[in-house]
């Protein structure tokens, strides 16, 4: 007990009030908030600038791969894995263009790894590899499947090309698809009916909730034979010996071709893997001195965070969707329409 009669004790706790200071408080949080706006404004800005730069910095680039590391005519090799589309078209594109344009480039090997894709984009890496192939050689390498649109781009070797497949490759699958649900007895059962508005009859033709019409087959049919007579005519102008009504009526059925059945055929001129391929390219060429290389194309950092966000969010999935529905003729090799 204390000399004033109270009582004291160390081990009695006590509460300790923090009491905000008086007059400031709130512009003092608001400045914070500011400082952290202008300090993400700051990250993004300076994220837009390294994306910027990094487009300018990468692009198509070289791997070494094989032969002299040191010797100056090269041997490139430029892969075309997976559904022919953006933006992977354009990626090969500049690929291509990159090897036409530079004079130590010797020949060019092109690896199929496709089961197609779309039209467009299909002659879009056709047009650019006949270009390649007017200058250098093209020798084509398909590995597990070289299908429709695989089969299309390996045209663009041209007749002085050569064209190769794996023991196991799967080819051929000449034709024209366009992906189709037809749902329109599914909405009856369930109540659900179209009504789009529309300003012509054909505006909302290949509409999935609505059996198409005659009129929609025969126009839909007409475009498909553009394509198709496209398609057969380069695969005969691509390879000797095959006329247009052999390859229509004996090759462009929709078949997928065995590597032994497509030699068979005439659609190769021979069964190789791709690294055979390569040294036969340079054996052919005359070169006893070579770098073989492998064109690449590095993602900038904007393709990686846009890659990571669209993963995430939300209105990529009804982006996707919407896509889904829009008209697209493929050279593809499918049983079922893409997403």
């Amino acid at each position: 007990m204390s000399t004033d009669g109270t009582t004291s004790s160390t081990n009695q706790p006590q509460i300790v009030v923090n009491v905000p200071p008086q007059g400031g408080g709130f512009f003092r949080a608001w400045f914070t908030r500011l400082l952290f706006s202008f300090l993400l404004l700051s990250v993004f800005v300076n994220f837009a600038l390294l994306s910027s730069k990094a487009d300018f910095d990468t692009g198509t680039q070289e791997k070494f791969v094989s032969g002299d590391e040191a010797a100056s005519d090269r041997i490139v090799i430029i892969e075309a894995n997976g559904t022919i589309m953006p933006p992977f078209t354009e990626r090969i594109i500049k690929m291509v263009e990159d090897a036409r344009d530079d004079d130590n480039v010797k020949g060019v090997v092109l690896v199929v790894d496709s089961p197609g894709g779309l039209v467009a984009d299909s002659h879009q890496i056709y047009h650019r590899l006949k270009q390649l192939s007017a200058k250098k050689p093209v020798y084509v390498a398909m590995k597990r499947i070289a299908a429709s649109g695989g089969v299309y781009i390996a045209m663009g070797a041209g007749e002085n090309g050569k064209i190769f497949a794996e023991p196991t490759t799967w080819t051929g699958s000449i034709g024209v698809i366009i992906p189709r649900y037809d749902m329109s007895g599914l909405a009856e059962k369930f109540g659900v009916k179209s009504d789009s508005l529309t300003t012509g009859p054909f505006k909302d033709s290949l509409n999935m909730f609505k059996p198409l019409s005659e009129d929609d087959r025969n126009l839909w049919g007409e475009i498909m034979d553009d394509s198709f007579d496209r398609f057969v005519k380069i695969v005969a102008e691509g390879r000797k010996g095959l006329d247009e009504e052999t390859v229509r009526t004996k090759l462009a059925t929709g078949q997928v071709f065995t590597a032994n059945q497509a030699l068979e055929n005439g659609l190769i001129d021979g069964i190789a893997f791709d690294d055979e391929v390569v040294d036969k390219l340079q054996e052919d060429l005359g070169l006893s001195n070579v770098r073989v290389v492998k064109y690449t194309f590095t993602p900038t950092v904007l393709d990686i965070f846009l890659g990571n966000v669209a993963a995430r969010d939300p209105e990529a999935f009804w982006q996707k969707a919407m896509e889904s529905t829009v008209p697209r003729a493929m050279y593809y090799c499918s049983w079922l329409p893409s997403l």
